[in-house]
């Protein structure tokens, strides 16, 4: 038996997606959109049609919808592209996704642009007092997240915008709305964002597939250049079958959100004191503070993440320890040292994630093989199980 809780890493594709895909999957099928005879013509309707329903279900015009690869793509050209079309700072939260941190980061070193980072308090709430003091009206891009890919904890998106609009008007703001599509509503929840990022695979997609929703005007440098596709902002040929299944998983997450946010709700909170009860020295990061229904985050003192993520391999439960782009790392992770975490309890992190195909059983083989698991690194005293195949040392 095993259990998949590693939602916020990446969600198994769902049916709506893979029926979409599937008629530009198999062999012998063809068409490039940015042609003009009929294949051609088929596929483009394909995008087109695809790019109403994304734009429909993040509350802007499907002209102001960008197909990328994915999420982290679609946050370099949020925050990148931005920065090299309009000079001035660049403002981010401490605990963003390394795609904007990183992006941030390579505007300051090709450009010369300023990185503002605001601090956040010790539940990964941006403080809005912080990000005040790091606007003005020199600022060229904002980015904070919706919700933290590690610790799910909600951030106050609406406060945000306020104050940028107040602060900062000529900035941009933008968010990565990765981990939020599956649980809330973006037209209304990320509405006051100026850029919008998603990525097709944590909500049912398939990999490889995202996009950038503008909600209003705003000036960014492209980073690929080729042909003229998705108006000159990212040049390429659409990866059609991808964006196929993109749309629909968007307008079948839309469909299941309220009662696939409270089923999942209620499993994450019986999988949550479960865990607190049969682990002791466990506690729950950032306890008490709105966080995405499908997101469980502990901290477990005497054991490393490493070593426990190999033994729950072995039992059966597919787990991480924060963000899936910092997989094997040995460092801790960014986010709970900015929580103001110490060093060791950061290296003992899990993180559970639930979501779509979660179910009774997946939790319950969770809560038998985690404790014992604990219980045996342990006992154990520093011997460590031999790592798993693809987990650097």
């Amino acid at each position: 038996m095993r259990a998949y809780l590693d939602h916020a890493a990446t969600t198994p594709v769902g049916p709506a997606a893979a029926d979409a895909m599937a008629p530009w999957l198999v062999p012998g099928q063809a068409g490039n959109p940015s042609g003009s005879h009929w294949a051609a013509r088929a596929a483009r309707q394909v995008v087109d049609e695809a790019r109403d329903i994304v734009a429909e279900l993040l509350g802007t015009a499907s002209g102001d919808v960008v197909f990328t690869s994915g999420g982290t793509e679609a946050a370099n050209l949020a925050v990148l592209g931005r920065a090299l079309a309009q000079p001035g700072p660049v403002v981010v939260s401490a605990v963003e996704h390394h795609a904007v941190l990183r992006a941030a980061g390579a505007a300051e070193r090709l450009a010369g642009r300023e990185v503002r980072t605001v601090p956040v308090d010790s539940a990964g709430v941006v403080d809005l007092a912080a990000l005040s003091q790091c606007l003005d009206r020199s600022v060229s891009v904002v980015s904070v997240q919706l919700v933290n890919n590690e610790i799910g904890v909600l951030q106050p998106l609406a406060d945000v915008a306020r104050l940028v609009r107040r602060r900062a008007p000529q900035a941009a703001l933008h968010t990565d709305a990765v981990q939020g599509v599956a649980w809330y509503d973006l037209a209304a929840l990320a509405g006051g964002a100026d850029m919008v990022s998603i990525s097709a695979h944590k909500f049912g997609g398939p990999q490889g597939a995202g996009a950038l929703a503008f909600r209003r005007p705003v000036a960014i440098q492209p980073l690929a250049y080729g042909g003229p596709q998705e108006r000159e902002r990212r040049a390429g040929t659409q990866n059609v079958a991808a964006i196929a299944g993109l749309a629909a998983a968007l307008r079948a997450a839309a469909a299941e959100r309220a009662a696939g946010a409270e089923r999942v709700g209620r499993l994450r909170d019986q999988l949550r004191a479960g865990l607190l009860a049969g682990i002791p020295g466990a506690r729950e990061t950032a306890p008490g503070r709105a966080k995405a229904p499908g997101h469980c985050h502990l901290l477990i003192d005497g054991v490393e993440s490493e070593a426990l993520l190999v033994l729950l391999d072995e039992g059966g439960v597919a787990a991480s320890a924060g963000s899936a782009c910092a997989s094997g790392a040995l460092e801790p992770s960014h986010v709970l040292l900015a929580l103001g975490e110490p060093e060791a309890a950061a290296l003992g992190a899990l993180r559970l994630t639930l979501g779509h195909s979660s179910g009774a059983a997946d939790v319950q083989l969770a809560l038998d093989v985690i404790p014992k698991a604990v219980a045996r690194l342990r006992a154990g005293a520093g011997r460590r199980p031999a790592l798993a195949a693809g987990v650097r040392s």
